[in-house]
């Protein structure tokens, strides 16, 4: 192993480390307790270290929406796989979105409600970003109709996934009805 593979392997190791006690620490306290100050001292390493990885907050947070991305996907792929038939398969992939959600708020909010400097639906978008969406449209596309857009479909399906997890989160939906509003989702993109 040359001393640049092994220095560009510890480098990757850091910022595996700094992204790991962000999210970490954001689940525990919020995102208002993450601060360089207090990631530097979680991890052991000095501030310039984590400014040398990451230009501030902004940028670890979305470092860690970009893994959180990675998880959703990973968690909607084995929901996926494991349903039979079309409509078992929307209604593993909303469980398990809106499970995600209510399971990691921090991690929820730094994927999709924080502002983070991360490029959604272009062609710039990081792979995780593509790959959790690519794991619902893989839902949604058999259910679309003749001369619907899937990937419209999908924002669609997306977005009422997000709306009801946020609301309910927020308490403004009530969550003994949050199994009867998800049917009612997949009915309506299942058809009926």
């Amino acid at each position: 192993m040359t001393i640049q593979t092994r220095r560009e392997r510890e480098r990757a190791e850091r910022e595996r480390l700094i992204v790991a006690a962000a999210k970490e620490l954001a689940e525990a306290e919020g995102w208002g307790a993450v601060t360089t100050r207090r990631l530097a001292a979680e991890i052991d390493y000095s501030q310039p270290v984590l400014y040398s990885h990451f230009e501030g907050k902004d940028a670890i947070m979305a470092a860690v929406a970009v893994q959180g991305c990675a998880d959703l996907a990973t968690e909607l792929r084995a929901a996926r796989s494991a349903a039979r038939g079309t409509r078992e398969a929307l209604a593993a992939a909303a469980e398990t979105y809106t499970s995600f959600a209510r399971r990691r708020p921090a991690l929820y909010d730094a994927m999709f409600t924080h502002l983070v400097d991360l490029p959604f639906a272009t062609q710039e978008a990081p792979a995780p970003l593509e790959d959790a969406f690519g794991e619902l449209l893989a839902v949604v596309d058999p259910v679309a109709a003749d001369g619907e857009e899937p990937g419209l479909l999908t924002e669609t399906f997306w977005a009422g996934l997000h709306g009801l997890a946020t609301l309910m989160r927020s308490g403004r939906l009530p969550e003994h009805r949050h199994e009867r509003r998800l049917a009612l989702l997949v009915a309506y993109f299942a058809g009926g």
